[in-house]
Formats: C-alpha cells, structure tokens, sequence
C-alpha cells in the first residue's frame, strides 16, 4: 500500500518526503483547491521546488484541483491542470467531470485520481469515471464500513484509496449545507469550510468564544484547548442541554485495521491534514511508514504498538481517536 500524506507548505512536503510517504499531495494557493487558507498551499516557486525534492527521492506529487468550478469562472480552474502539467506533477486529484474531460483531452498522458469530493461510494460510479475519463485511482469517502469498501475493491479495477488518519466530516465530503448556510460560501467552490474571513474570537471573562460569520460555536474554559471553529464540531444548546450534537472533536485512526485493509486490496492510505503543521506531518507520517512497514514483514504476527497509537493521539483532534464509519457494531 502506498502512502499518501498532506503538503501545506513546502516544508511539510519535506517533511512527509523525509519521513517516509511515497506519495505528497498539495495544492495551489487559490479557489481550485479545498483547503484554499491564507498562507497555506503552493506558488510556482515553491511547487517546482517540491516537485524537485520529491522526484529526487523516488517520490510522487500529487495536486488538488478538488473543488467544482462555477459558472464564468473555468478558466481558473483548466490553468490550474496545465501548470500541474508544467510542473512534472505525477497525478491530478480532480472533482469536477468537466475539469477531467479537460485534462483527459488536453493532457492525454497525465495520471488522474477520482477526489473523494466526488463522492463515489460504489463500484458502479468509480468504473464509469474509469469508462469516461480514465480514472486511475479513486478516493473514498469516510462513509463506508469495511465490507462495502472490500465490495468496491472487488469490483473494479481502479486502484482505491482510503483515509487513514485525521480529521472526520460528517458531510458527505465537503458538500456542506451547514457552512454554506451560514457564510454564503461553499467549501467545494471556494476551498475552505469556515473560512478565516468570518471566524472570530472573544474573551469573555470566563470563557473564550469562538464564532462563525456572528454564530456562536463554542465556549471554551481556560483549561480546555481550543479548536478551529467548525459547525459541525460546535456545542450547542439543545432542549436545556449544551453538547456536541452533530460530532464531538476527535480523529479517525485507522492503523489497527492495516491488516484488514491489505487484504482487501486497498492500493492507498491517505493522511488528512494540509492545515496542519510540518511537525504533525512528520510524526504521523513516520508512524504509518512504520506500521506499514511492519504489517509486510510480520504478516499474521502484525500488532499494533501502543507507542504508535499514543503518538497518534497526541495530534488527534481533541485528542481522541475513532474508527469512524469502518467499525459498525449496529449493522
């Protein structure tokens, strides 16, 4: 299995590259990518340097253009191929059939990965962008149990990518009523979900507020950490009670089922987190190069290591960790 890990910056792809991912995955700093926040993501100079350091090593680049582009607006979004072209990227992550059909006419020889933006949770869907477009590996979304993805995996010959570790989204991908209602603005057209623009912090005597476009999301006490704000994780009041009623902070870690994963046939291990730090990327990259590792040299005698889950936690969100959609004890 391969594995992919985040680039926000050009020492994060360093990082990543130095710590053991086989493939990096990075964007451009404008609307075409889903994490499109000030200071993140790459200018040409920085994208050739990656693309440099990366090659160098026997890695892959792989760029973002994972967001839908809107009416009037295309052209942004078809220079952004043909500068990921230029720049020796080894595949395109792409969303949009409109912006496949491009590079698939334009750029007939460029390795195109179907973005879980798209959303494709079954078979049918993956082999008709295949039929279509030429999808050589597809992303799927945190929406499936085990044994549905085991049912894509058999039932098509594109290669299938899954996330491994970071940040959950209860959305369906990115398709967002909850941000887009309250900012007017849609992370799959204009790459971020809670963009920086509409957050603010308040002190309060007593607690730290976080608020989206004027919405309270969170109060925070001086001894818990802060979270970037998002509706999804935010506390609200419900009928007299103040909890987490869509999803409480936390990771989904994966690690403990490589095994399960390998067996099935998944070609690919994603790490979220291109907001994050180089030192987030660096320690979970390290973590999964090693667990990965280990499950091909140990076979059945494979064990996850309570130092590796540990590390993990330490970068979790809220610092707890999940299985997600993978593990249904109701089904």
């Amino acid at each position: 299995m391969r594995l992919v890990c985040p680039a926000g910056t050009l020492p994060a792809l360093k990082a990543a590259v130095d710590n053991g991912a086989d493939d990096v995955y990075l964007g451009f700093r404008d609307a075409t990518n889903a994490r499109n926040f000030a200071g993140l993501n790459f200018d040409d100079n920085a994208l050739a340097e990656g693309v440099r350091y990366a090659h160098a090593r026997g890695r892959h680049v792989l760029v973002a253009l994972n967001t839908f582009p809107q009416p009037g607006q295309g052209e942004l979004w078809r220079r952004a191929v043909d500068r990921a072209v230029d720049f020796g990227a080894d595949a395109l992550i792409v969303a949009d059939m409109g912006l496949m059909d491009y590079a698939r006419r334009t750029h007939p020889q460029v390795r195109l990965h179907l973005s879980v933006q798209a959303s494709a949770t079954s078979y049918e869907a993956i082999n008709f962008y295949r039929e279509r477009f030429g999808i050589a590996r597809a992303v799927l979304p945190r929406v499936l149990s085990l044994a549905q993805v085991e049912q894509v995996v058999a039932n098509t010959p594109v290669e299938i990518e899954v996330f491994g570790f970071g940040s959950l989204c209860i959305m369906v991908e990115g398709r967002c009523a909850l941000s887009s209602y309250v900012t007017g603005e849609s992370p799959n057209t204009k790459g971020a979900c809670s963009p920086a623009w509409a957050i603010r912090w308040a002190q309060t005597p007593t607690h730290t507020e976080s608020r989206l476009n004027g919405v309270l999301v969170d109060r925070f006490r001086p001894d818990e950490a802060t979270g970037y704000p998002t509706l999804c994780r935010g506390r609200y009041t419900v009928e007299g009670d103040t909890y987490y009623p869509f999803e409480e902070p936390t990771s989904l870690n994966t690690v403990e089922l490589l095994p399960r994963l390998a067996a099935i046939g998944v070609r690919a291990i994603k790490i979220e987190g291109r907001q994050r730090s180089p030192a987030y990327v660096a320690k979970v990259t390290r973590v999964w190069r090693d667990a990965i590792d280990a499950a091909a040299k140990e076979g059945t005698r494979w064990r996850v290591r309570p130092d590796w889950q540990g590390e993990l936690a330490s970068v979790a969100e809220g610092r707890q960790c999940t299985l997600g959609a993978y593990h249904r004890p109701w089904k």
